[in-house]
């Protein structure tokens, strides 16, 4: 596998996570379990962590220098890849190692390995998982610093033709890629993200919360996720004072997982900072707290801590948050743009939001936090969904469709000689 902007040990390593570093990991680790070997390379972002790394006896992360040894903005990562590209090439040589199939994440990723197949003693299939698609990306676009540029999209396009397959995590994301990018949808194989279900699930509320230092009896409302415009966290804020001026004795409180919070405030994101503003604004200092990112550990706390977990995306390939949510068994509203809202049947459209639309999303975060009965009833319903995505049957998705496509080149190579 190649990662080649963001490690799958990076919760490990104290830096910021998000859904393809736990993709990432989950899925090495399940298919080592498998007895498939797995080496995972990706771009060696700090000088005191080694270089290869042996996470399972037959998953190893390999760190490989590419540019400095430290986090580089990800729009300057293209400048570093033919240095990556040469330091695979020569461990692979270095090793003697042999692979059978190569499966690239992001479109970074993707490029490095379009470059590195020539290279390899024998035809190997390339797969590809985009996790995001630039032209989706640039249609949601809240904010110039989230444009994707066009070697980004031309990047993509390439990939969409060169790769032997494509894992797309939802039907929309499928869609995209056929429509947008002129997939050849034969070779699009949709497969969601997995759940660790043994980590993630049910657990005593009350214990929960008291292990966190909340309070036992007020309504939680929990956002998770990465900080950034696209996700729509002030469309959530501007739902919280509606909800609160339409019922003011409503004892609620939201809490936002994600984000640096370890200086002071001057000294986060930019977005962060706005959402710091807004919550001022708002007069919602009280009742919004930033909980900053939080290890994989303590998540499943947070979960079951809560009432419900909002997602309230202006685009979300699939939303792993929402899974593990719905693993412990808490109701999840979603926007309708996210690739894990078509779990969701026609009986729960109350778990669907419009994107932007704060009076809806504060109805529905209304209606779920005042009828107990409703929510228990949900909580069973959503965690009975979720169970398909445990990360066994995921991975056994995954390696039928890694085996197909080593069948599709043994058959070339055959054809060809």
């Amino acid at each position: 596998m190649i990662s080649y902007h963001t490690c799958p040990l990076a919760s490990q390593e104290g830096k910021e996570t998000g859904g393809m570093n736990v993709y990432v990991l989950e899925l090495a680790r399940e298919l080592a379990r498998r007895g498939v070997a797995v080496d995972v390379f990706t771009r060696s972002q700090d000088d005191h962590i080694p270089h290869l790394v042996p996470v399972d006896p037959l998953f190893r992360v390999i760190h490989v220098p590419a540019g400095p040894e430290s986090p580089v903005p990800k729009k300057q990562l293209l400048q570093h890849l033919p240095e990556f590209i040469a330091n695979i090439l020569k461990f692979i040589a270095d090793e003697g190692v042999e692979y059978d199939v190569m499966h690239s994440h992001y479109y970074l990723s993707g490029l490095a390995g379009l470059e590195i197949l020539p290279h390899l003693p024998r035809a190997i299939p390339m797969l590809m998982t985009f996790h995001t698609l630039a032209l989706m990306k640039n249609l949601v676009a809240r904010d110039e610093r989230e444009l994707e540029d066009k070697p980004r999209i031309d990047a993509e396009f390439r990939l969409v033709r060169e790769s032997s397959r494509i894992i797309a995590p939802s039907d929309s994301d499928r869609s995209y890629l056929q429509y947008l990018y002129q997939a050849d949808v034969g070779k699009v194989e949709v497969i969601p993200p997995g759940v660790d279900v043994d980590h993630f699930k049910p657990l005593d509320r009350l214990a929960a919360r008291a292990q966190l230092g909340m309070d036992p009896d007020q309504h939680i409302i929990l956002f998770c996720g990465r900080i950034e415009p696209l996700k729509g966290i002030d469309m959530l804020m501007y739902a919280m004072k509606i909800m609160l001026e339409r019922q003011p004795a409503c004892d609620v409180t939201l809490w936002i997982i994600g984000g640096d919070i370890s200086q002071q405030p001057d000294q986060w994101s930019k977005e962060l900072q706005k959402l710091e503003q807004l919550r001022a604004l708002l007069h919602l200092t009280p009742v919004v707290h930033f909980a900053g990112q939080q290890p994989q550990d303590v998540l499943p706390l947070y979960y079951n801590a809560a009432d419900v977990l909002v997602m309230p995306s202006h685009y979300e390939s699939f939303g792993m948050a929402a899974a593990e949510a719905m693993a412990c068994g808490v109701p999840v509203i979603t926007t309708n743009v996210t690739g894990i809202a078509s779990l969701i049947d026609d009986q729960h459209q109350l778990l669907i939001t419009s994107v932007n639309n704060p009076l809806l999303l504060a109805s529905q975060m209304a209606d779920l936090l005042t009828d107990e009965a409703a929510r228990a009833r949900i909580s069973q319903d959503v965690y009975q969904k979720v169970q398909d995505l445990a990360w066994r049957s995921i991975a056994d998705r995954v390696l039928n469709l890694y085996q197909a496509a080593i069948d599709d080149v043994e058959r070339k190579t055959v054809v060809h000689l």
